[in-house]
């Protein structure tokens, strides 16, 4: 973790401040591994509903979210490059509105926000840990409320104890989370090239009528995967040449998940029929592939509420 160094204004004030030691490929892979998450594997289903059940909806749908988080991870770059303070949304919000506003802001979002998103992903953890014990029906839901709470204690606990466990246990993690996704794509990819195509007939065809609520939800749900591409910004002070690094970072890293995303799409509806995605509470979760699919799932989901993520500390 990067040091603070101590440094002299004009007014002879000392102020603490980080050292500059994160390059371009590490700015790279801090957006890419927040981003990429469970959320991949469970919001397919609500993409496809929200889409009439159309294959082809579905994945422009996902390039438009893709789209959507490119813009508005650009316009956090300028944000970024303009006031180069680390601490995101908080360090925007007190510049322009004061300390009031930025202190209501900070607080919503470690009491309400981030700990929302985290019930939500140590859910899907514990649901895909316990799918391969109950391979006929779903987990009971106490079952899977008490094993996401405990694995939150646990990994809460060795953060205490001991960061530097915590840092390489969530290293391992992050590269495991990339090979599932790997994995995945290259499955699909050796299907359609042996001539799999029969889920992508008909690409266009709505099997149910939509109005622009559902496309608004269909965004919705898409983007919920795409959460994270800000937290770049969190770290903006300790960041190489943030003026260049910053948007380049940005720009690779979210053109790279929406291929990701786009590519794990294609192998989803390579591998299952549209109405085995939609009868599912999370896609791949299904008939011999349940244990194959949850392992890989839970070794993807594990470290994306994996408490000591760098980002959220600077905040």
């Amino acid at each position: 973790m990067p040091r603070p160094t101590q440094s002299t204004s004009e007014a002879g004030d000392s102020e603490v401040q980080l050292k500059r030691e994160l390059s371009l490929l590490n700015g790279v892979t801090i957006v890419v591994g927040t981003i990429i998450g469970s959320g991949i594997f469970v919001t397919p289903k609500g993409v496809l509903e929200f889409s009439g059940a159309s294959v082809g909806i579905s994945i422009m749908i996902w390039i438009a979210c893709g789209i959507i988080s490119l813009l508005g991870a650009l316009c956090y770059a300028e944000l970024g490059t303009t006031i180069t303070r680390s601490g995101g949304d908080y360090a925007y919000i007190k510049e322009a509105f004061g300390d009031i506003p930025a202190f209501l802001q900070l607080w919503v979002n470690l009491i309400i926000i981030r700990p929302t998103a985290q019930a939500i992903v140590s859910l899907t953890f514990a649901y895909y840990a316990l799918q391969p014990i109950f391979p006929s029906c779903s987990p009971p839901q106490l079952a899977v409320q008490l094993l996401a709470a405990l694995c939150i204690t646990l990994l809460t606990w060795i953060n205490v104890m001991k960061v530097r466990w915590a840092a390489r246990i969530q290293d391992m993690f992050t590269a495991a989370k990339l090979l599932a996704l790997s994995l995945i794509i290259v499955t699909g990819a050796v299907l359609l090239g042996m001539g799999k195509v029969e889920n992508f007939d008909d690409l266009f065809t709505l099997h149910k009528p939509i109005s622009a609520s559902d496309v608004s939800l269909a965004l919705y749900s898409g983007l919920f995967a795409y959460a994270g591409w800000n937290f770049l910004n969190l770290v903006t002070e300790e960041l190489k040449d943030p003026g260049k690094n910053l948007p380049r970072a940005i720009y690779i890293s979210v053109a790279v998940v929406t291929v990701v995303y786009v590519l794990s799409n294609v192998a989803y509806f390579t591998l299952l029929r549209p109405v085995e995605i939609l009868d599912s509470n999370a896609v791949a979760v299904v008939s011999y592939t349940t244990c194959m699919v949850s392992f890989l799932l839970i070794r993807k989901s594990f470290p994306k509420f994996w408490p000591p993520r760098a980002p959220e500390q600077r905040i």
